[in-house]
């Protein structure tokens, strides 16, 4: 059986060469049929008349006068800025060349051109096993452990600049979190339960509220609807915490409700400036709830820590969570390089390091900071203020700039606080990029850049807001193209309006060049061939 499946002229080996065959025939087939259909056209030029035409062809474009190719180039102009106008902005809110994608998208299934198989590679992941490289649909998207409160911190910036700081996608991420989290068991609905349900989906917010409410007049212990109203309602953390306390007296054995409501008290006690009742609170959740690991609660208590400037503690726990096996985010890795970093920079200049070199404390402070920013290229800029902040989403994409913005969000302020901590990082961030010239293709301490995250990360943050790209994206070609046929054509529009006669020269001349290599050709064939032959072609 094997041999003579083998040896079937139908199997997937014999089928792909008999592609290949083909494509590669392919172009000489068509080379071999054009150069024919040219031969016939000169050979039949008689009968068909061709040299009239051509002459008759030629006094209608003498008798037009300069003022017809002035508006001929200005069109041509105007028609390709245009294009070049909408380009541009496709280029910039999408990410890719309009006419790019189309060819792409529905030209070339047409042409037969098909997917380059090798582009869907595997990667190797940072414990070592192998894992596909992910595509959009493929990007995961995580809880943003800090996300701000909606009602006390999100909907007084919207009243002060009257912009929405979140995008419709992250808020019904949320509302599909909440569902899951709160309401996981579908069979055993409570009535207000079944509210609450159709409360998270609700797209606006007095209409949560009143859900809320709702569900609160059907039961009075009804925890996820004080959650619901701490979050959305309350314009004060104050307020917050009452609520959250109101729905952890409510909450029972629901261990997702518990768990989420503690946090989001720790979270209350943070932002009040309880700061050690907050680390407590952290601390006692995560012994309570070992097994809860993917909330990253850690991350919680790392930003509660580096506040009270406890940094034997902040290292106690970066040797708990910054192991191999473990999944990483910008703030384990940028906490590990601020400490690092921390213990030489208040003694590092960049004249005297260019002179001795780096001592072994410096190197393990910018190794450390080379690892931070291979993982995630959008945070030093943010924490440089090279560019500006925004409050962070309530979701974010590891690795993407949504990431980079919940990190210096929080964390900046850290930063600052170590002396000369972020001019070490000035100095030394950018030397990652020459470690890793070819970030899509290939890492260095951990897997390739994943190539979906602008997509994904504007999805997630808002229209005002600029979002990094990494790596850069060059100009498309097509947009490239379409500037210089703007710039040529108004300068032929300029040039023919100001020179009409010269002009005229130029284009003949340029035509007569342009053409003189056909009429050597059609002289040595008419050398070459018998001239009976071209009288007995023609006739037929």
């Amino acid at each position: 059986m094997a041999d003579s499946s083998g040896r079937n002229p139908q199997s997937p080996g014999f089928t792909d060469k008999l592609k290949s065959w083909l494509c590669w025939s392919w172009t000489y087939i068509c080379a071999l049929w054009f150069a024919m259909v040219l031969t016939m056209v000169y050979v039949l030029r008689s009968p068909l008349k061709l040299q009239e035409t051509v002459n008759a062809a030629s006094v209608f474009l003498n008798t037009l006068t300069p003022k017809f190719y002035v508006a001929l180039t200005g069109t041509s102009s105007l028609i390709s800025g245009l294009i070049l106008i909408f380009e541009w902005w496709y280029f910039r809110k999408y990410g890719t060349s309009f006419i790019e994608q189309v060819s792409v998208s529905h030209l070339r299934p047409l042409l037969g051109g098909v997917e380059n198989s090798s582009s869907v590679g595997l990667f190797s992941s940072v414990n070592g096993d192998t894992e596909p490289r992910t595509n959009v649909a493929e990007c995961k998207v995580w809880r943003n452990p800090l996300n701000l409160f909606r009602g006390a911190e999100y909907s007084r910036y919207t009243w002060v600049t009257g912009k929405e700081p979140l995008t419709y996608y992250d808020m019904n991420l949320s509302a599909q979190d909440h569902q899951t989290f709160f309401l996981g068991d579908t069979q055993q609905l409570r009535p207000e339960d079944s509210v609450m349900q159709k409360a998270w989906r609700e797209r606006n917010p007095q209409a949560r509220i009143r859900a809320a409410y709702q569900a609160i007049e059907l039961n009075r212990e009804c925890a996820a609807a004080y959650v619901l109203l701490a979050e959305e309602e309350a314009t004060t953390i104050t307020e917050a915490e009452r609520l959250f306390k109101q729905a952890l007296k409510s909450a029972g054995k629901d261990t997702n409700l518990v768990v989420y409501i503690k946090r989001r008290l720790a979270m209350c006690a943070r932002k009040l400036g309880r700061i050690k009742e907050a680390v407590k609170m952290m601390r006692d959740l995560m012994k309570e709830f070992p097994l809860l690991g993917m909330l990253n609660i850690h991350e919680n208590l790392l930003e509660a820590l580096l506040e009270l400037q406890a940094y034997a503690d902040v290292q106690a726990v970066l040797a708990k969570y910054d192991d191999i096996s473990l999944p990483k985010s910008a703030t384990i890795c940028y906490t590990s390089a601020l400490l690092k970093a921390r213990a030489v920079s208040d003694k590092f200049s960049p004249e005297a390091a260019s002179r001795r070199g780096l001592s072994t404390a410096e190197m393990n402070a910018v190794e450390a900071i080379h690892r931070a920013v291979e993982f995630n290229p959008h945070v030093p800029k943010y924490l440089l203020e090279m560019k500006s902040l925004i409050l962070p989403p309530e979701h974010i994409l590891k690795r993407g700039d949504s990431e980079a913005v919940a990190y210096a969000f929080f964390h900046l302020q850290h930063w600052k606080r170590a002396e000369g901590a972020l001019n070490l990082l000035h100095c030394t961030w950018e030397g990652t990029f020459r470690i890793i010239p070819y970030p899509l293709e290939k890492g260095h301490l951990f897997y390739p850049y994943p190539g979906c995250t602008e997509t994904a990360d504007r999805e997630l943050l808002p229209s005002f807001h600029e979002v990094s790209v990494y790596p850069k994206k060059e100009l498309p070609f097509f947009i490239l193209f379409t500037a210089g046929l703007c710039s040529f054509c108004a300068m032929l529009a300029m040039l023919t309006h100001q020179f009409p006669e010269l002009m005229g020269v130029f284009v003949k001349a340029f035509f007569s060049t342009l053409f003189a290599p056909l009429g050597f050709f059609a002289d040595k064939m008419e050398s070459f061939m018998p001239s009976c032959l071209w009288h007995q072609l023609a006739n037929v």
